[in-house]
């Protein structure tokens, strides 16, 4: 039996914002002024925790789960105000900045607009970067190597070959060395802004929540650079992708695509390669949620030919042996395992036997009057986290609307509301659980309905786009939301 990580006498709160959803003038939130403003309104409003979700660069429908680099960041994130201000951009290249939309994120013209910029913004300033700063470029560049270089040699090759997946690249041969240091530059600068903010958060009393998908993306430097690590035949496509089986929800599965992994080959490595992703996250965030931690215990594994994931099978996953090695290189397992869905008794054995707090979702807590059902707060362990909803599910109010008459009495009769603020009534009942830590979103602190969803699984169009307005977050919103944190013992 492994040493059980104990739960804190300590009753914490924070609230679940992607830094892509922030204000500001350039069509995506990013790392800059309004970045900070909101660790301020988590302070003001008595919170400890921000969580966010994947850092990386997204992909081509723009969710962060499957990017082009599990350690690499989201260069879309990066302030140009602070490139300005440090001198790395000049103020005149912003005068003609596009008018975008506030309410929400439109890739289509961020994308062409703000990538370009940086790219010819990295081109030139790593010709002309010198003394101290080429110094501590060189030195980002040494310590973070074993990620870095393959991340930077992929995305180069690939810009030379029209952005193709690397399984239809025509152009192999060596990449030219600007591009490759232009994206390792770009890095640089994102890891810089990253510190400078965690640090800020830290001086603030503010703990970071990161979000780890347990797959990777084909298309990515993970594939390319380790193609042993997954299952794929000798021209790299996929013999096996991962998903889950057909349920209740969905006659024929859900089949995600990601190769899967070759869990003996990363077994015979020591883990290698995860240590070092994990590590790489844990440079940017102070926790970690697992996502999809049902897969360390057993995965599903669908023949890549098959169209959907009727056809898969079960498989052993690899389980203590996995977290043992992580425990000894990281010195502790700082994790969130996200166990919602069809979960079995080894599954949780797993989670227990390591000391990860599970996963409780309160939109999940009125389908049915069953009194153990494990979402219901009055079932709630100390050592879990609540959240009123996630990434993937509707608002509070979008969800409350939606349900039918039966599901709607039940809901308004536990959490003793009238129905007019129940998003107000959500949150407090799940401040006042037993539960050690609370996260909520920042659209239920908001009050918005269904247009300010994240996203809606299963589907690729008009997700990963809300954005907070300005003056959304003001004074009264603060002491509200610090009133119940107060009352409830989490500030």
């Amino acid at each position: 039996m492994h040493d059980r990580v104990q739960s804190t006498d300590q009753r914490t709160s924070g609230l679940l914002c992607h830094l892509t959803s922030l204000p500001g003038r350039y069509g995506i939130g990013d790392l800059g002024a309004s970045a900070y403003q909101f660790v301020d309104f988590l302070v003001a409003s008595g919170q400890q925790y921000w969580q966010v979700l994947p850092l990386g660069p997204p992909d081509d429908v723009y969710s962060p789960y499957q990017g082009a680099s599990s350690m690499a960041g989201n260069t879309l994130l990066l302030s140009l105000d602070t490139l300005v201000t440090e001198g790395w951009l000049a103020p005149e290249a912003l005068h003609d900045a596009p008018v975008f939309p506030d309410a929400a994120v439109q890739y289509e013209a961020v994308i062409p607009w703000k990538g370009a910029l940086l790219r010819q913004t990295a081109a030139r300033c790593v010709q002309a970067c010198s003394g101290t700063d080429r110094l501590t470029f060189e030195a980002f560049c040494t310590e973070q190597h074993a990620w870095l270089e393959a991340f930077a040699r992929f995305m180069a090759l690939k810009e030379a070959n029209a952005g193709l997946p690397w399984t239809q690249w025509t152009h192999r041969t060596e990449p030219d060395p600007v591009a490759v240091a232009s994206y390792k530059f770009l890095q640089w600068q994102f890891f810089r802004q990253w510190q400078a903010l965690k640090q800020y958060c830290h001086d603030c009393g503010i703990r970071l929540i990161g979000d780890l998908p347990i797959y990777v993306a084909h298309d990515s430097a993970d594939v390319w650079g380790h193609p042993t690590l997954f299952a794929l035949d000798d021209t790299g496509q996929p013999t096996e992708v991962a998903g889950v089986p057909p349920d209740y929800f969905s006659t024929t599965g859900q089949r995600w695509g990601n190769p899967v992994y070759h869990w003996d080959v990363m077994a015979d490595t020591g883990y290698a390669w995860w240590i070092a992703r994990l590590r790489a996250i844990l440079e940017l965030v102070d926790i970690v949620r697992l996502d999809h931690f049902r897969g360390f215990e057993s995965y599903y594994v669908i023949p890549a030919a098959a169209p959907t994931a009727i056809q898969g099978t079960w498989r052993k996953g690899p389980g203590d042996r996995l977290f043992a090695a992580l425990r000894q290189a990281l010195g502790g397992l700082p994790f969130i395992a996200e166990d919602l869905g069809i979960i079995t008794p080894e599954v949780v054995d797993l989670r227990e036997r390591w000391g990860l707090p599970g996963m409780r979702v309160l939109q999940f807590a009125f389908g049915s009057d069953a009194s153990d059902d494990p979402h219901k707060p009055h079932n709630y362990l100390k050592h879990c986290v609540v959240y009123t909803g996630t990434h993937d599910n509707d608002t509070a109010r979008g969800w409350f609307s939606t349900l039918v008459p039966e599901e709607r009495q039940r809901a308004l009769r536990y959490l003793h509301s009238t129905g007019r603020a129940v998003h107000w009534d959500m949150i407090r009942v799940a401040l006042a659980s037993v539960a050690d830590t609370v996260i909520v979103p920042l659209q239920d602190v908001l009050g918005l309905g269904t247009t300010a969803r994240m996203n809606q699984p299963g589907t690729s169009a008009q997700n990963w786009r809300w954005r907070l307005q300005p003056r959304q977050l003001h004074t009264r919103l603060s002491e509200r939301l610090g009133m119940l944190t107060h009352t409830y013992g989490r500030q």
